[in-house]
């Protein structure tokens, strides 16, 4: 294919999201170990040489797959904390359900985001992930001004819920618990941590 017919059938930035959905599919079917440059530019159909305009490395696209990965999460989060009523347990509930429903979905790309997210030199991934849990953030704050919670660092507090649901949705992509018991077990995890957390 020449440049020419790349440029017209991938124009106007239409090649990198094309790209990153084929990653994603390839991540899902075989993991981080066979995600390929060569194979991704075979599938959408364009000259092996074509996604290095967008991604010059391999760990390039491993770095946008994350960050994509963060900013879906931060939607979701975002729209299950705007919908329905007001009240804090509920919203809290909305959002850690909106997180686990996302990792059983796609949990070898929350693999990838969270082994990314911490390096230092990924700062736009680092803030992809901070923006994607920033509704979580904001209701512990929340929570902490109307003495629902207790008082402290909020990343420690948020770290406790992070980490039960992360641990709970491990499980169910294990196949050690089965994925109808999710919602069932979210909500417990989340009125034990509301009555754990309480001043």
């Amino acid at each position: 294919m020449s440049d020419q017919t790349e440029q017209r059938r991938y124009h106007h930035g239409d090649l990198r999201p094309a790209l990153l959905e084929a990653a994603e599919r390839s991540l899902r079917a075989g993991g981080v170990a066979q995600l390929s440059l060569r194979d991704l530019a075979r599938e959408v159909g364009v000259s092996h040489a074509a996604p290095r305009r967008h991604f010059p490395e391999r760990r390039d696209l491993l770095d946008a797959l994350a960050e994509t990965g963060f900013r879906r999460l931060g939607e979701r989060i975002r729209q299950a904390v705007a919908d329905g009523d007001d009240d804090f347990a509920a919203r809290v509930g909305r959002a850690t359900s909106a997180f686990a429903v996302f990792a059983t979905e796609n949990p070898t790309l929350l693999e990838l985001m969270n082994a990314t997210k911490h390096q230092p030199e990924k700062a736009e991934v680092t803030h992809s992930a901070e923006s994607a849990f920033e509704p979580l953030v904001d209701l512990i704050h929340e929570g902490q001004d109307k003495h629902i919670l207790q008082k402290g660092p909020h990343e420690e507090i948020g770290i406790i819920l992070y980490a039960t649901i992360n641990g709970l949705t491990t499980l169910v992509n294990n196949g050690l618990v089965d994925r109808d018991r999710l919602d069932e077990l979210t909500n417990a995890a989340v009125h034990q941590f509301l009555k754990g957390t309480a001043p």
